[in-house]
């Protein structure tokens, strides 16, 4: 019997979750943004301006799905003597309503306190609950994963974005309580010279216990960064309950090109059906792996890897194309799915 990890039914919508508009420090309109991303066979944008929710609503029709969205951010202070300002730390966010008529910005300061760039002449159309004091952030792993904590409970699907440029280390972002996923892939980054393939880090934080998910995208401000990173969503149909329902269930995968057409469990074997490949690969969150090749001169499009829930607290599955691209799975725990183990057999 076959258990889907990805749903056998449904259709995979291409989306990008995090992008920039002129809306803050974007050099494309809300318009251009979406002329570009559906002619390059986008049908999601999550518009996450820094810091003002703003509703694009407005540019929905029945081929394209405008999210709204906001990007948050918290760093260290700089030192007015600082010789490497670009050195501080830095932790930003992504924040998208699970609701379609959840448009009350989370985390609000009426003072403007963190805005910049175009943001602060959008200000007013900004909703937020007046009846909460403003916010104040603070730069800890308890101040942000207070944040994280308040956004989730006030409805958003939160994302936890491009570390490495962001210079975390393992100090702060493995012990960040509340995110729903994390940026395996940060496009721009990558075209700006920062190593924001995150694979590693992805590991790291499933290795302490936290359960969440992997989104690739492109965090584009201008055209330099886009259609390079994208997450395939697999939902009934294109309205946003039913695509934010599918960022909840984790019913979607990270790309950087190729395509994951199929994946499911059957006794104790995954089961991997994609685009041709150069290599397909299983991580089972420990230092075994596991790696199907394709012959020199040819491709793969399936594979199938054993899974002994007795030894692997968690196993993900890589996608390696023709140029080097790569796809990522989620994680998926082995006590969630019914597999049998080597002496039941």
């Amino acid at each position: 019997m076959k258990t889907y990890l990805l749903p056998e039914n449904g259709t995979y919508y291409k989306a990008n979750l995090h992008c920039h508009t002129t809306v803050s420090d974007g050099r494309l309109t809300p318009e251009e943004i979406k002329a570009h991303y559906v002619k390059n066979g986008y049908s999601i944008v999550a518009y996450t301006d820094h810091n003002v929710m703003i509703d694009h609503s407005d540019l929905a029709d029945e081929n394209f799905l405008p999210l709204m969205g906001v990007e948050l951010n918290v760093g260290e202070a700089k030192k007015p003597d600082e010789k490497y300002p670009y050195r501080t730390k830095t932790c930003h966010f992504c924040l998208i309503p699970l609701e379609p008529d959840n448009k009350v910005q989370p985390l609000w300061h009426r003072e403007g306190k963190y805005l910049t760039r175009n943001a602060p002449n959008y200000a007013h159309l900004v909703k937020f609950d007046e009846n909460e004091p403003d916010y104040v952030r603070r730069y800890s792993v308890e101040g942000v994963s207070e944040m994280f904590k308040i956004a989730r409970e006030k409805g958003f699907f939160v994302t936890y974005n491009h570390p490495t440029w962001s210079m975390e280390t393992y100090e702060q972002y493995a012990h960040y309580e509340g995110m729903h996923a994390m940026e395996i892939v940060n496009y721009e980054c990558t075209v700006g010279g920062t190593d924001e393939y995150n694979p590693k880090i992805y590991d790291e934080m499933l290795q302490t216990g936290k359960r969440l998910y992997c989104i690739a995208t492109d965090d584009c401000h201008g055209l330099a960064g886009t259609c390079g990173g994208f997450t395939m969503i697999k939902a009934d149909k294109l309205e946003h309950r039913a695509i934010t329902k599918a960022l909840e269930d984790g019913n979607f995968y990270a790309s950087m090109g190729p395509k994951i057409e199929e994946l499911y469990l059957e006794g104790d074997e995954v089961h991997i059906k994609c685009s041709p490949a150069r290599e397909i690969f299983i991580n089972y969150g420990c230092r075994k792996k596991s790696k199907k090749k394709a012959p020199e001169g040819e491709t793969l499009t399936e594979a199938v890897f054993k899974i002994d829930p007795t030894l692997y607290e968690y196993f993900r599955l890589t996608v390696i194309d023709e140029n080097g691209k790569p796809a990522n799975t989620n994680a998926y725990y082995t006590e969630d799915y019914d597999i049998p183990a080597p002496e039941a057999k």
